[in-house]
C-alpha cells in the first residue's frame, strides 16, 4: 500500500471509508482477478492488488467514493427527503444515478472499463452479492458500483499495461 506519510486527506479519507464499509483491497482486487484470469492465465493476486492501488490514487475516485458512501450513510439513517430517501433505501433498478456516479471511476482508464463494469455489475461476484444483500440493514447502493468500478478500471489499466508488454 502507499505509504500513509505521502497520501493526502481525501486519499486516507477514501481508504479509511472503503474499510469502514467493509471493503478492503483485496476484497476489490479479487474482482479485478475474476475479470482478467482468462485474459492472463499468469495473473497474480499482488498485480491485481497493484492496479486496485493504483485506481486509488486518481482524485476522480476519491471524489467518487466520498460522494457515494456520503449518500448511502445518509440513506441509511433515514436522513433523505423524499422521496429520494425511498429511491436510495430500496436502491431502486430505474434510479440510475448510482451507475453515472460509477462511470466517472470507469472512464478514467478508457472505454474497456465499461465492458468490465456491465459485466461485473450483472453478475455481482465476491463482495459485490454481500454490497448488494438488502438483509444487513445496511445502504450500499453507490457502495457497489462504486466497488465494481474500481475493479473494473483496475483491469482496464492492468489491460492496458499488458498490450504494452507484448
Amino acid at each position: 500500500m502507499k505509504d500513509k506519510e505521502s497520501m493526502d486527506l481525501l486519499e486516507k479519507t477514501a481508504r479509511n471509508w472503503l474499510l469502514e464499509r467493509g471493503v478492503t483491497i483485496e476484497d476489490i482486487a479479487e474482482l479485478v482477478m475474476f475479470l482478467q484470469k482468462k485474459y492472463h492465465p499468469d495473473l497474480e493476486m499482488k498485480e491485481c492488488i497493484h492496479n486496485v492501488e493504483r485506481v486509488l490514487t486518481k482524485r476522480e475516485v476519491q471524489n467518487a467514493i466520498l460522494t457515494g458512501i456520503q449518500l448511502d450513510k445518509l440513506g441509511e439513517k433515514k436522513m433523505l427527503e423524499e422521496p429520494l430517501q425511498a429511491i436510495i433505501e430500496v436502491d431502486e433498478g430505474l434510479y440510475g444515478v448510482d451507475e453515472i456516479l460509477a462511470f466517472s471511476i470507469v472512464n478514467v482508464y478508457g472505454s474497456i472499463g465499461f465492458t468490465n463494469y456491465g459485466y461485473i455489475d450483472k453478475l455481482k461476484p465476491g463482495i459485490l452479492e454481500r454490497l448488494n444483500d438488502k438483509s444487513t440493514g445496511m445502504c450500499h447502493t453507490f457502495l457497489d458500483d462504486i466497488v465494481g468500478a474500481i475493479a473494473a478500471a483496475a483491469s482496464s489499466r492492468l489491460a492496458h499495461r499488458a498490450e504494452h508488454q507484448d
